[in-house]
């Protein structure tokens, strides 16, 4: 039998009109000029398994590596979040114990009453999951503060099968390969250390996200994603 190798890929679907509004609206979004009184922030979200070591490592040496025992202990889960200014450079982590919508709305409003406080609006590209709401701040906050949160967020949603529009994503696959992946972390304030660490220094030293794919390419490129017009 023959080993095929598999690769897997977020394949657009054809002829979908929301797809393409969708893909549109995020596209323009990311062709506007940086504006700081309403900045784009995008956002994304991933669990990551807590391992605690159950023997310590041995340190390497000379004539060889460091040396990790094969058993691990699981310990829970965490939740990262993932927010990223695309035409400013800028990314943060937060690391919560859970992804519910009270934990996305007090990470939204520790940003909104922080970093983006004289901000007149703040336009947040993300997917459309459940927990992505307005309503969402009205689980987590009084009603004056909830619409005071509310009324300064504009979404723009990623379509379905679309999540290689948000640039949050690429920003988590760099944070996975770079400090997470391949690691045992088993404590979620080591985890929030180690995150928080990798976000300061590529803050430090990573310019803008240059982002290529406008609308006139989208529409040469993904041709089967439109609807054929009818003469």
């Amino acid at each position: 039998m023959t080993n095929r190798k598999i690769e897997y890929w977020v394949i657009p679907p054809e002829t979908d009109a929301e797809f393409a509004a969708n893909m549109e609206e995020v596209l323009e979004t990311y062709e506007k000029p940086y504006n700081p009184a309403i900045p784009v922030l995008c956002m994304d979200e991933q669990p990551v398994q807590l391992i605690k070591e159950i023997r310590t490592p041995i340190e390497p040496t000379l004539e060889h590596g460091r040396r990790v025992d094969y058993e691990y202990e699981r310990a829970g889960t965490a939740n990262i979040f993932m927010f990223t200014e695309p035409l400013s450079g800028w990314r943060e982590v937060a690391v919560r114990e859970r992804k519910t919508k009270i934990d996305w709305a007090i990470e939204m409003a520790r940003l909104l009453e922080g970093r983006y406080a004289d901000c007149e609006k703040v336009i947040v590209v993300c997917d459309n999951l459940n927990t992505h709401t307005k309503g969402a701040f009205y689980e987590a906050f009084e009603p004056e503060q909830a619409r005071r949160l509310v009324r300064r967020i504009e979404f723009c949603y990623t379509p379905k099968h679309g999540s290689w529009l948000n640039i949050a994503e690429n920003e988590l696959s760099s944070l996975t390969r770079q400090c997470v992946a391949g690691r045992r972390i088993g404590e979620i304030e080591t985890l929030r250390e180690e995150t928080g660490a990798w976000s300061t220094d590529v803050n430090s030293t990573q310019r803008g996200v240059d982002w290529q794919m406008k609308i006139d390419d989208a529409r040469c490129k993904l041709k089967s994603v439109y609807p054929k017009i009818k003469s």
